[in-house]
């Protein structure tokens, strides 16, 4: 298994944002395990987070825009491509402004920044979302699609046929991620000159200048363009190159723009959040169809996790059995709800309960057709979770578990008599001043029987 990685030391960049022209400093620092990627505004009072997911993209016009609880990050393409491109796991992404730099309209800069800081392998096992069939989305306006399909890596075809001669039909592969610094990473943004007159006509790229975008010439330039081009970007010859465009910029591959395009599938699809194992082919890519599949496949993969049974050889002997769980929890029988502690780490646990006709509970709860009351089931996995809170400090006996919110709660299938109950509880984020907020879950016959979000604190006896 591969393990993840983060970055060795904090290191920042300095530009201005492409859309907003604001003044930046945009710093990476290492993040611990099971992180992920997560914007930070510094500018802004109480530093919100933005965690990179497809749950919060908002817009996706001229660039992806992530925001929460009203706070936005734009233009995050760039920046999450490097770091998927650089095979980064964790990473804590630091803004004093709403937009990263966009410097020379690439993630070549980007990229540089990860190798001066360095990686660092750290301890927890990478999670990997294995595609096992096809899967594919058709964005029903643009007739765009993208699909993904087994593969032993990963791996991206983009496909761009814009319906202009200057452009032309153009593909992009990526076989390796290995070669993305090299073949991928460089390749810089591009526009349409109608579309820049546009985009300069009403205010919209603020941070433009000649360094940053490829412009393709689609139509004539006439005059008053030309006085648009000079008046903005401070320059007073233009003219149109052999290979159609703009003479600001050279092209360093003839398939840039389908490169990029490919950069951009890479920064869409990290709002995943999880790493992907498959082949990825994308025709008429954009960032609206890239991030709706990035929905898709969260939603597939966050099913495919619910819906997977831990697998474990019951006969062998419990990392913690009934009285070791009892050195632990303050729970006494008939009140202790779990009998064994099968798998612990660092963030996540996994405990079992024989449920039997003896249970207490069942004399009183449909004794004609027993049924395991649902708000036992969640004590349950309560119960597991304060394992994995209680294990993280020293002299666990001495502290207490109390829960401040359960939410989320679904009931899937009845409990019985007979049934063999195992609990899944995995840290949402990291613990932070005894407060763990957790994933449960409950399976029985192979099958998710309830799961919740819970959150909880420790504390000292008193």
């Amino acid at each position: 298994m591969t393990k993840q990685k983060t970055l060795q030391k904090e290191v920042s960049i300095e530009g201005i944002g492409l859309h907003t022209g604001e003044k930046v400093k945009m710093t990476f620092k290492p993040a611990p395990e099971n992180y992920g990627f997560k914007f930070v505004r510094t500018d802004l009072e109480g530093k919100p987070e933005i965690e990179a997911s497809a749950q919060f993209v908002s817009q996706t016009q001229r660039g992806t825009v992530i925001e929460k609880n009203g706070v936005s990050i734009s233009t995050t393409e760039h920046v999450l491509a490097a770091l998927t491109g650089m095979d980064i796991d964790n990473c804590i992404i630091e803004l004093d402004a709403g937009e990263p730099p966009i410097k020379d309209g690439s993630s070549k800069l980007f990229v540089e920044m990860i190798e001066n800081a360095g990686i660092q392998e750290q301890n927890a096992e990478r999670e990997v979302f294995v595609v096992n069939k096809i899967i594919s989305y058709t964005d029903p306006e643009t007739e765009s699609e993208i699909l993904i399909m087994p593969s032993d890596h990963y791996e991206i075809t983009s496909m761009v046929d814009f319906g202009t001669k200057v452009l032309g039909t153009q593909n992009a592969y990526l076989k390796e991620l290995k070669n993305f610094k090299e073949n991928i990473a460089a390749a810089r943004t591009f526009s349409f000159l109608h579309e820049l007159e546009f985009l300069l006509k009403n205010g919209l790229i603020k941070g433009g200048d000649l360094s940053n975008a490829i412009i393709f010439v689609d139509k004539d330039i006439s005059d008053e363009t030309k006085d648009l081009l000079k008046d903005y970007f401070k320059k007073e010859d233009f003219s149109v190159k052999p290979n159609g465009i703009l003479n600001n910029l050279d092209l360093q591959w003839p398939n840039e723009a389908a490169r990029h395009k490919l950069l951009d599938i890479m920064g869409d699809l990290a709002l995943v959040g999880t790493k992907i194992q498959g082949k990825i082919i994308a025709n008429k890519p954009g960032h609206k169809v890239n991030t709706s599949f990035a929905k898709k496949l969260q939603k597939i993969i966050k099913n495919e996790k619910r819906n997977k049974v831990p697998e474990f050889d019951l006969n062998q002997e419990p990392l913690m059995d009934v009285e070791k769980i009892m050195s632990l929890l303050p729970h006494r029988p008939p009140f202790l709800l779990i009998d064994k502690i099968l798998e612990l780490s660092d963030s996540h646990v996994i405990g079992l309960k024989n449920v039997t006709m003896n249970e207490p509970f069942f004399v009183g709860h449909f004794p004609g057709a027993p049924v395991m009351p649902g708000v036992l089931q969640v004590e349950a996995m309560a119960q597991t979770g304060g394992i994995l809170i209680l294990s993280t400090v020293p002299n666990p006996q001495d502290y207490l578990t109390y829960f401040m919110k359960i939410d989320k709660v679904k009931f899937k299938r009845k409990v019985i008599p007979g049934d063999t109950l195992i609990f899944k509880a995995e840290l949402i984020s990291p613990i932070r001043r005894g407060i763990c907020h957790m994933q449960a879950h409950a399976y029985a016959n192979g099958q998710v029987v309830a799961e919740a979000e819970m959150m909880a604190q420790i504390a000292k006896k008193n």
